[in-house]
């Protein structure tokens, strides 16, 4: 089922509808709604390895001695994870989740964010106001723009983030 589910996203189907991935899957609706409750379920099912693989870069930006070179780090994994999944993309871009796994993901990456933000702050390479918050929406607002347009050269999303990381600088 989540192998059908992700040749859809692959597809550029995010809709996720169940009865299609269930017939695309072999199996029936019921099967589908037994394991996945919700398309937000299966959605957040989707992204729990992306998910992780970020909080993973994210501690090491937190770790990285250069406060600067920590904060650009994050940032570019959170936008390079969700450019690479699309179902990472969707739930980040949210505020709310379903599944405990994808809350309790989500408070470890606010707490990892929350230290490379305090560091930062402390080292003067960030505005005081700019919250972790701001920083998940500014990443999904850039992931949104690269696939708005032409990147044929896949310049974009770095030259995007460059823009927003100069303009988080006090």
């Amino acid at each position: 089922m989540l192998d059908a589910a992700r040749a859809r996203i692959a597809s550029g189907d995010l809709e996720l509808p169940m009865n299609a991935i269930a017939k695309d899957a072999g199996v029936g609706v019921g099967t589908m709604y037994r394991h996945f409750a919700t398309r937000r379920v299966l959605l957040e099912t989707l992204a729990a390895d992306s998910y992780a693989a970020l909080i993973a870069e994210a501690r090491a930006a937190a770790e990285n001695p250069d406060v600067a070179a920590g904060l650009a780090g994050l940032l570019r994994a959170a936008l390079r994870c969700q450019l690479d999944d699309a179902a990472l993309a969707e739930v980040l871009a949210s505020s709310s989740y379903e599944c405990a796994e994808t809350l309790e993901l989500g408070r470890e990456l606010g707490e990892v964010s929350l230290q490379v933000l305090t560091r930062a702050r402390a080292a003067g390479v960030i505005r005081d106001d700019v919250t972790a918050d701001d920083m998940r929406r500014l990443t999904c607002g850039i992931r949104r723009a690269v696939d708005s347009g032409d990147d044929s050269d896949g310049t974009a999303a770095d030259r995007y983030l460059d823009v927003v990381l100069k303009g988080l600088r006090p």
